[in-house]
């Protein structure tokens, strides 16, 4: 597949998410309601603490880190779970599996179009809203280079999770209680909803091996430059971690797929 009609699927993904403009809007107006709602709630944490930091980060770190988080999360969110679930039902996936690109690579780079315009609509607006208030609280270097890798690698460790839960939907038709368990784990092992210095000491050494780190946190870690990521020796840590997700879940997704899609079984169509 060459790289013009790569490019063509990402353009074409552009073109839908910008027809959707309602969505976007009401998708913005829900994250600012949560923001308020996170932002009252650990000004009560930190005034009931009597003291200024708490696990190493102040309120105004853990307010920029939950802040970008959740600019984070909304670029990188997929939805290949409810779309492989209502493809199946409707018999939709069999004209995808006949297209001439693998149906895993299809799938990916059409959600390339809503990640350009979410990056766009949501994180680079909450970035320059957060640096005007903070006074420039976020290192501006090539803390933004590693960022721009590590949330490249974020998003491919991310697409191969999606993927992997996915793929069940050809067994069980439908996916929905097992696709919310799932975003509730990434959401809290990930750092997007609670920074992981907050949690317990032996939970944290476990959980920042666990591929769920490599979406939010070790990105976010790399752009506030926290825990010595502006050195070699903090950054390589960081970067082989999603490498190694990315490999292995990669080849796990990919072995899946390819096995069971050999037992699709569709009602629809």
């Amino acid at each position: 597949m060459t790289p013009k009609k790569l490019l063509a699927l990402t353009r074409a993904g552009i073109m839908e998410s910008l027809h959707y403009r309602l969505g976007t809007a009401v998708t913005l107006f829900a994250n600012l309601i949560y923001l308020v709602l996170v932002y009252f709630l650990w000004k009560a944490i930190y005034a009931s603490s009597g003291v200024d930091v708490v696990n190493g980060m102040t309120f105004n770190d853990t307010m920029i880190y939950l802040i970008l988080a959740t600019a984070l999360f909304n670029f990188l969110e997929m939805f290949v779970v409810w779309d492989m679930s209502r493809a199946i039902q409707s018999g939709k996936i069999i004209l995808d599996l006949l297209k001439p690109m693998s149906f895993k690579r299809y799938t990916f780079w059409s959600y390339s179009g809503s990640h350009v315009v979410l990056f766009t609509l949501t994180f680079i607006p909450t970035f320059i809203v957060v640096m005007i208030v903070t006074s420039g609280a976020i290192p501006m270097g090539l803390n933004l280079l590693y960022f721009a890798v590590s949330t490249v690698l974020a998003l491919l460790v991310n697409f191969n999770m999606e993927m992997l839960v996915a793929t069940i939907c050809l067994y069980t038709e439908s996916t929905w209680g097992i696709n919310i368990v799932k975003e509730t784990i990434v959401l809290l092992l990930s750092g997007a909803s609670i920074p992981l210095a907050f949690f317990p000491e032996a939970f944290r050494k476990v959980v920042e091996f666990l591929p769920f780190r490599a979406v939010y946190d070790i990105p976010l870690t790399i752009l506030l430059e926290k825990n010595n990521s502006d050195t070699v020796s903090g950054l390589l840590p960081l970067f082989g971690l999603q490498l190694v997700w990315v490999l292995i879940l990669t080849c796990a997704s990919t072995m899946f797929w390819n096995h069971s899609v050999k037992k699709i079984t569709v009602n629809g169509g």
